[in-house]
């Protein structure tokens, strides 16, 4: 990247790293160590055509929603509908992400038009993450 004048590394990360989530300390660490890591990176690099910024989803479709619904359903005894009702009252857009979505977000950051945005933490998240 630095013989070229150009590149770009985009971290998948989570909202947990405005936001910890609650019960998920080791995770919440060790994503907030990446977030820090890619602010370092982004201002030793910027210079060289580098960028490095961190995307950050919520609530998307995907196995590991999948997963986290069936975990909540048995723990509070609720059905798929109540479960999913609670989680989208906590997001503004009123749905859940889609993958693509995410997707689009990081074809933006890794593209030309995105040159000058570098060490940046961006939430694909439908509103829900409460920090500016």
């Amino acid at each position: 990247m630095v013989a070229a004048g150009y590149g770009r590394i985009i971290n998948i990360i989570s909202t947990s790293v405005k936001i910890p989530l609650p019960g998920l300390g080791v995770s919440n660490t060790i994503r907030g160590a990446v977030a820090s890591w890619a602010k370092t990176l982004a201002n030793e690099v910027a210079g060289q055509g580098i960028t490095v910024n961190n995307v950050l989803p919520g609530a998307t479709l995907t196995q590991r929603h999948t997963a986290l619904l069936e975990k909540k359903m048995a723990e509070t005894n609720q059905t798929q509908p109540q479960v999913e009702a609670a989680m989208l009252k906590q997001i503004p857009a009123g749905r859940f992400g889609q993958a693509n979505e995410v997707a689009a977000a990081v074809a933006f950051l890794a593209s030309p038009a995105a040159g000058y945005i570098t060490g940046t933490s961006l939430p694909v998240d439908g509103g829900r993450t409460g920090s500016l």
